[in-house]
């Protein structure tokens, strides 16, 4: 089976029974960060179809794992007309659903290669793999609460983080620290994570490859369908939190941006929708 190899925001290579998908980070809203999430489900579904491949690493690129848009970005009409579209909100929700349940549901392990930041759709994507390998000093981060206080940017108004945090997060961080992850955009390095066994490896940057290159090659030496199956019981909790939260939030993020829209990207703080 052939793999497409032209998708617009990734690019996707096969070197033997290995697949590598690598993140371009889009400095565009139509065509670009919404046809991202698309694009993640569409890629995973193919690669889950193609029986001669049996692992998957997702990566970025520029030294980033992914960075959303720049902070100014989000004050800009573009988005709210953009979001507030009926065939944009649905593209943009739907591909966000998609991508994560193809991430879970696939058998073949996906392992993330995270060279630098990894911040909000991104920080989503690194926990939605199966083992995380990382540059010790790259942060992750939800930014969509950060209210403009995180040093890494992200909108000024509040988002709910509907693409995929909001369901992962509570998964895997202790309840309290899941909670200043959301609510506050904390901020983590991949030391911090792998200390609390959230990452599996932090790594000075010129040991990331063979650290991933180590991991990839133990997995290939597995028994091929024990090791497909293992992933699918691993990952029932995954997909059970999936079901239980990852619509809500997706769709609570949605509410949040037409609210932006109504109130033309003033942001509504108080429980009766005036702005402050």
């Amino acid at each position: 089976m052939a793999v497409r190899e032209d998708y617009g925001t990734c690019g996707v290579s096969v070197d033997g029974s290995v697949a590598t998908v690598t993140i371009t980070p889009p400095r565009r809203l139509e065509g670009g960060t919404s046809d991202l999430h698309w694009d993640l489900g569409e890629i995973f579904s193919e690669l889950r179809g193609d029986n001669s491949l049996r692992v998957i690493v997702l990566t970025g690129s520029h030294g980033e794992f992914y960075r959303p848009r720049e902070a100014a970005f989000y004050d800009n009409p573009e988005l709210r007309r953009y979001v507030s579209d009926p065939e944009g909100a649905w593209k943009t929700f739907t591909g966000i659903l998609r991508c994560h349940q193809q991430m879970c549901e696939i058998e073949k392990p996906i392992v993330a290669r995270v060279p630098g930041p990894a911040l909000g759709f991104g920080s989503s994507l690194v926990l939605a793999c199966d083992l995380i390998v990382a540059v010790a000093d790259a942060l992750i981060v939800d930014i969509h609460m950060g209210m403009g206080e995180t040093e890494e940017g992200g909108p000024a108004f509040g988002i709910v983080p509907g693409d995929g945090g909001g369901a992962l997060a509570p998964l895997f961080f202790p309840p309290t620290l899941a909670k200043e992850f959301l609510m506050l955009g904390k901020r983590f390095t991949a030391q911090d994570l792998a200390e609390l066994g959230i990452v599996n490896y932090a790594v000075p940057g010129a040991e990331l490859d063979a650290k991933v290159d180590e991991i990839v090659q133990a997995l290939l030496r597995r028994s091929s369908f024990a090791l497909a199956w293992t992933k699918r019981i691993a990952n029932r909790r995954v997909a059970d939190q999936l079901n239980l939260a990852l619509d809500a939030s997706a769709a609570y993020e949605m509410v949040n941006f037409l609210q932006l829209d109504r109130l033309g990207g003033n942001d509504p703080r108080t429980l009766d929708g005036s702005a402050s």
